[in-house]
């Protein structure tokens, strides 16, 4: 019975060595699986390339170009081809008609205030038809408009041209008073975009503005991310009432409606920080919906993707790295919480991303 006992000890302790080994070998060779209670990660989450080690933006607003100057006159500069082709018509096209309109009509006016006075004409003139210049200021407008409408119809057609199949696809939600934006062809990254507060207008602890960040009431928490070079596919909705997403710089405005979606297509030409807001008028609180993107070389975009926990195109060639699918692990655990219990509602929509939490705001979207 005593050396029964001994063998029946010895077997079980050589049991329990031979299944410390074996978690150790599944630590060492499948990271990311679950071990009894403890998770082991894969790797430490790719770095950030648009923040600092800190946390703060790399990217300050340039000194002449993505947002109001003070005293500047005229439209900002423009870093989109359609962009650009409608500051040249504005500047070399409809400028120099409405000035030359506006000046003869001037001229007119005090050349008829002189010279048909009453002094002058103490019988006024009972002329009541004159075929010539009723022709005149007929045909003369209509050749004006023709040839505005040129031009006009042209840069229409390029800003509604359908987007190549490369194209990235932004998705900006409007909702009072913020937007939140998704990257659906890239692994359906979402977040929220707040205005940032001032430094004297929040609490311990909360997030304000910086000069890095941007000029007051346009900098935000989360920036918009895109790349240069590259088209980008613009789907505009919104939750509650009508928005407008705008981006002057882009020539871009276009309205985010409840229940539909609309697209536009442009191409930033140039790195930078620009900064928009919203152009319609919303509620009380319409003024404070910044709207700033960033704009980053192709590669660096890439990096900040994956940075987000998301996948470019080119990543679906490449071989996964993803921890094998555990057995059951596709069944819910009929003692499982469910979304939403324990009285906590479930997320719908308008989500943070996990990997900017060190960098956001504390405040409330509607907190603004």
């Amino acid at each position: 019975m005593r050396i029964t006992g001994i063998k029946t000890i010895m077997i079980a302790a050589g049991l329990m060595l031979a299944g410390l080994g074996n978690a150790a070998h599944a630590q060492d060779t499948a990271p990311g699986v679950q071990v009894g209670n403890e998770t082991v990660t894969a790797a430490a989450s790719l770095p950030d390339p648009t923040l600092n080690p800190d946390g703060s933006q790399k990217m300050g607003e340039s000194a002449d170009i993505g947002h109001p100057i003070d005293a500047r006159f005229g439209l900002q500069q423009q870093v989109t081809d359609t962009g650009i082709e409608a500051h040249n018509f504005h500047n070399y096209i409809l400028m120099p008609i409405i000035t030359a309109i506006t000046l003869f009509v001037l001229v007119l006016l005090l050349w008829v205030v002189f010279r048909y006075r009453a002094a002058r004409n103490p019988e006024p003139s009972k002329t009541s038809h004159n075929t010539f210049i009723e022709v005149v200021w007929t045909v003369v407008p209509v050749l004006i408009l023709v040839f505005i409408a040129v031009p006009s119809i042209r840069l229409l057609a390029h800003q509604y041209k359908p987007a190549p199949d490369n194209a990235i696809t932004l998705k900006a939600i409007g909702s009072q008073w913020y937007w939140s934006y998704e990257y659906p062809d890239n692994g359906d990254i979402q977040f929220t975009s707040n205005m940032l507060k001032e430094k004297n207008e929040v609490t311990g602890g909360q997030r304000f503005r910086t000069d890095q960040d941007g000029p007051r009431l346009l900098a935000v928490d989360n920036r918009v991310v895109l790349p240069v070079g590259r088209p980008i596919r613009l789907i505009t909705t919104a939750t509650d009432v009508i928005h407008s997403w705008a981006m002057p710089a882009f020539w871009m405005k276009l309205d985010a409606i409840p229940g539909r979606l609309n697209e536009k297509t442009f191409t930033i030409d140039k790195p930078g920080l620009y900064f928009g807001q919203c152009s319609e008028l919303c509620g009380a609180r319409h003024a404070f919906m910044p709207i700033v993107v960033e704009a980053v070389p192709e590669a660096e975009f890439a990096q900040w993707v994956r940075a987000k926990g998301g996948t470019m195109p080119e990543d679906k060639n490449a071989p996964s790295t993803a921890a094998p699918a555990q057995p059951a692990a596709d069944t819910v655990d009929a003692t499982a919480t469910p979304a939403g219990g324990m009285g906590v509602a479930a997320p719908a929509g308008n989500t943070v991303d996990a990997t900017t939490e060190a960098v956001g705001t504390t405040q409330p979207a509607t907190g603004n």
